[in-house]
């Protein structure tokens, strides 16, 4: 097997070979260290590797297993952290001038669980300034670029995370999500992206932008290794006001499971609207994979998803009550966009801030009851795939995120898994939203497609030949 291959296995893949040593953890973090030394310099997916940690994490990581003392699927596997989580000891810089030299006491409870689990920590990866964008281009710290074309962006802001994974850099990372930001970039860079319900995965530790719509979910090759990570770092954590006090479930047990007879809703209004029609044929083209595997396929409408957009962009007045002091004190350590964002937000009127919030009890009441009548419901991940860096064209801000950015607004689990490439040869993303707290049938749901599909056995060539 040569080193390819290899990195671009599965968790689920490599995990069982760590488990057995018939590979050890030393020998595939070094391999991935110098995969990363080796094209960091054109992916820029990397603001700090952690060499040393990493291969020392690794070497206790085989001592473990050799002694017997196995932890799980993710004992000894070399994953990756966006660089929003603070690491205990390494230089957390939220891709932001003003943190560029904080260095963390202690772990984000994320970190802390992952680690528990035996994960190896091989760096923290870039991001949109603060994570507020959606292309993971940063003033300070430079744009990461898309594994499938250089000059396109990778989607943000955890672009770094997706482009990792997707470049055979690590074999899962850790991002974040207000609007759109695990799963847009999961689109972006062909890969699977899970968004957990609101409160199933501790924020302690991660620097906010919007408390009331921040998640952190995994990048991952497969659904599920998605599983798999979600499974390590999900939980009731009293060090987050906003944690669910619910039992962690067996996110795996349903993996693989037949989705015949589930009810999928299709809601073209609003979410298949905009954008690129090419997109949207090629999630039309998913929804027929569904409907041969067995699944009753719904059209069905969202109602008030344009209210909800324009309560998402009210609600966004949280950053001003997280970030806006530190601007404010030290204007000259944040780029004039990212100010300019900050104080338009800090303008917002608390009766339009309090107006958004009612409206959002109401929709998600109404989005609740839609849900009742339906297992999940399809549609594309985002109306638009990558742009170039140097050139967005100008419906893009809104199509990037405002099809995702509504289920941060109500809290739902939603994935975004591969569903094939424009003719530019760049990934689009079918999204699957569920109830809120079943993850684990979103979860089945996106692996019996992947499974009928090969999507997500596509490799960028550059990185993969």
């Amino acid at each position: 097997m040569n080193e390819r291959e290899l990195a671009y296995m599965t968790i689920a893949e490599i995990g069982p070979k760590l488990r057995d040593k018939q590979i050890t953890s030393v020998s595939l973090t070094g391999m991935l260290l110098e995969r990363i030394a080796s094209h960091n310099d054109k992916l820029n997916a990397f603001i700090t590797v952690t060499d040393d940690l990493a291969l020392r994490q690794a070497k206790e990581a085989d001592d473990e297993i050799e002694e017997g003392a196995y932890r799980g699927p993710l004992h000894g596997v070399p994953i990756a952290f966006k660089d929003l989580l603070a690491t205990k000891g390494i230089r957390t810089t939220a891709g932001s001038k003003y943190y560029a030299d904080w260095i963390p006491d202690e772990d984000a409870t994320v970190v802390t669980l992952l680690r528990e689990a035996g994960a190896v920590c091989l760096g923290k990866t870039g991001l949109d300034e603060l994570a507020y964008g959606a292309t993971s281009n940063n003033p300070y710290y430079g744009s990461v670029a898309n594994p499938w074309k250089l000059d396109h962006h990778p989607g943000g802001s955890s672009g770094g995370s997706a482009a990792a994974v997707a470049a055979g850099l690590a074999f899962a990372a850790i991002g974040t999500d207000t609007g759109c930001s695990v799963r847009q970039p999961a689109q972006c860079c062909g890969i699977v992206g899970h968004k957990p319900t609101f409160g199933l995965v501790s924020k302690a530790g991660v620097v906010p932008l919007v408390w009331t719509m921040d998640h952190v979910g995994p990048l991952t090759r497969s659904v599920r290794d998605a599983a798999i990570v979600l499974q390590a770092m999900a939980g009731p954590d009293k060090a987050d006001p906003y944690s669910a006090r619910r039992d962690v479930e067996d996110y795996l047990a349903a993996i693989g499971a037949s989705v015949t007879g589930l009810k999928l809703g299709v809601p073209r209004k609003y979410f298949f609207e905009g954008g690129d029609a090419e997109i949207s044929q090629l999630v039309d083209s998913a929804v027929q994979i569904f409907r041969d595997l067995g699944a009753e396929i719904i059209e069905t409408e969202v109602p008030d998803t344009e209210a909800a957009y324009g309560a998402i962009k009210a609600t966004f007045a949280e950053t001003a009550a997280a970030h806006g002091q530190a601007v404010s004190d030290r204007p000259e350590r944040f780029s004039e966009s990212l100010r300019s964002m900050i104080e338009g937000d800090a303008k917002r009127l608390v009766a339009d801030y309090v107006s958004a919030q009612h409206m959002r009890q109401r929709f998600r009441r109404d989005v609740d009851d839609l849900m009742a009548g339906f297992d999940a419901l399809l549609m594309p991940t985002s109306t638009v795939a990558a742009a170039p860096i140097a050139e967005q064209p100008a419906n893009h801000p809104r199509e990037r995120w405002k099809n995702c950015g509504i289920f941060n607004f109500t809290g739902q689990p939603a994935i975004s898994i591969p569903c094939g490439f424009t003719h530019a040869g760049l990934p689009a993303g079918l999204m699957i939203a569920g109830r809120s707290f079943d993850d684990a049938t979103v979860l089945k749901i996106a692996h019996a497609y992947e499974q009928a599909t090969d999507w997500c056995q596509k490799k960028p060539g550059r990185f993969h030949a």
